[in-house]
């Protein structure tokens, strides 16, 4: 810790002799990763990174530079690098280093866990995923099977006295299982991410994506027409990335964002409530400072419909006049954006039973996201996958689909919304179970 705190503030040392400001921003990490195939391991990688990045700004304009050596030459070099850009670079006077005197470090023990883990045990693991899914009926292949674990540290330091540092650990796996029957095919992929290597639960995981992939094989096209709708956890958090555009208050600074100009309106149901959470717990977000060095807060987006703010760090609140929220976000080789911690629906007044009332589609896999999508409109159109379902009771699986429609207007057909909490598998999206109206599918 001496060491590089040492380091930034001879760099800091140096900004200021230019007549300029910076924010820093070092990080180490170490990774290592396992995959197997055909009953051996295919993949045994361990590596290492680190880095330090610059933010200069000098006379309102700014200049971005990293390195990943830290010897004294290559930081100079460094340091030269984003002089030189900040002089060719636009004038931009939302632009500043302003938090003062943030000596924030993340006090939670949960995120970085001792590991004593035999080498052994995590290969066998790995061969495990494997080979476990092979020896279940039907399996033809499970061709994506990984246990990956890694440890990082992150430094944050500034002209105005900024000092913070964040550390935490974390590992996973994740499985397939192809399934071929009559001709039929059908693969299903997820993964689990804990925080130590004795919480990774393999055995729900294998029968979750063994069970989907089976219950998939025979699905067939639903009629076309409208349909209500649920959305797996990853399905679900898949949507809303495609969208998360939304949020960012540096998408409407740039003029591209649709609620730009909605504060303080309805922009969904007022059964949904949005928020960015600082901390969940088992939460994969969890850190004490955003990337400018401002404290990490709960921060309502929408409640009960209603759009509250939109993400901010300190030049996007500037140039709107309102006042940052702890969203910035910065990694040592990005310019500064916007981010949230945990994104987090709220639970709603509605029972399970509730929710899966009548009959609805049931939606765990959605296909081309990225292609598919507007942010802007809203509108999409994805292959999907899942079951019909009638009062909480799958009736038929489903596969051949296209589900379309507008982002923004789903989000006002909200029919009923939950009372229990479910998370994506990344840990960083958290929802109820939450029925959607009137969804357009193509099917036959």
């Amino acid at each position: 810790m001496s060491e590089m705190k040492q380091r930034l503030e001879r760099l800091l040392e140096q900004v200021t002799a230019l007549g300029a400001e910076a924010d820093l921003i070092a990080s180490r990490e170490q990774s290592f990763s396992l995959k197997a195939d055909q009953g051996e391991l295919s993949e045994y990688k361990v590596t290492g990174s680190q880095q330090i990045g610059i933010r200069l700004i000098k006379e309102g304009r700014v200049g971005i530079a990293y390195s990943e050596a830290l010897d004294e030459p290559a930081l100079a070099a460094m340091l030269q690098d984003a002089l030189d850009a900040s002089r060719f670079a636009k004038e931009d006077p939302d632009q500043r280093i302003c938090v003062a005197d943030s000596h924030l470090e993340t006090q939670d023990s949960a995120i970085i866990q001792p590991d004593e883990t035999p080498v052994d045990e995590k290969i066998a693991l790995a061969l495990r995923l494997e080979g476990e899914m092979l020896k279940r009926e039907g399996v033809k292949g499970a061709p994506y099977n990984a246990y990956y674990e890694s440890r990082s540290e992150l430094w944050l330091a500034n002209s105005q006295g900024t000092l913070c540092h964040h550390s935490e650990a974390s590992v996973g796996g994740y499985t397939t299982a192809l399934i071929e029957r009559e001709g039929r095919q059908s693969m299903f992929y997820q993964g689990v991410n804990e925080r130590r290597f004795s919480d990774l639960a393999i055995e729900p995981l294998l029968d979750e994506v063994y069970d989907t992939a089976l219950a998939l094989l025979d699905g067939a096209p639903v009629t076309t027409g409208h349909y209500d709708a649920l959305f797996s956890p990853n399905a679900l958090s898949a949507l809303f990335g495609c969208f998360s555009a939304a949020l960012s208050g540096k998408w409407a600074q740039q003029g591209i964002n649709p609620w730009r100009d909605k504060l303080g309106q309805d922009v969904a149901s007022p059964l949904l409530t949005l928020e960015s959470r600082a901390h969940m717990p088992g939460g994969m977000r969890i850190r004490a400072f955003d990337g400018e060095g401002a404290a990490t807060t709960d921060l309502p987006l929408i409640e009960a419909g209603n759009l509250n703010t939109l993400l901010h760090n300190s030049a996007t609140a500037r140039h709107f006049g309102v006042a940052a929220n702890g969203c910035a976000a910065r990694g040592a080789r990005s310019s500064l954006d916007v981010a949230p911690r945990h994104l987090v629906l709220g639970c709603g007044p509605h029972t399970d039973s509730d929710v899966k009332s009548g009959r609805y589609l049931e939606l765990v896999k959605l296909d081309g996201l990225h292609s598919g999508a507007d942010a802007v409109s809203g509108d999409f159109s994805f292959g999907a996958s899942g079951f019909l379902c009638q009062d909480g009771e799958r009736i038929q699986p489903v596969r051949g689909i296209t589900v379309a429609g507008n982002f923004y207007r789903l989000l006002k057909e909200v029919l009923a919304v939950g009372q229990h909490l479910r998370h994506d598998d990344g840990k960083g999206f958290y929802a109820p179970l939450i029925r959607f109206a009137g969804l357009s599918v193509a099917g036959n």
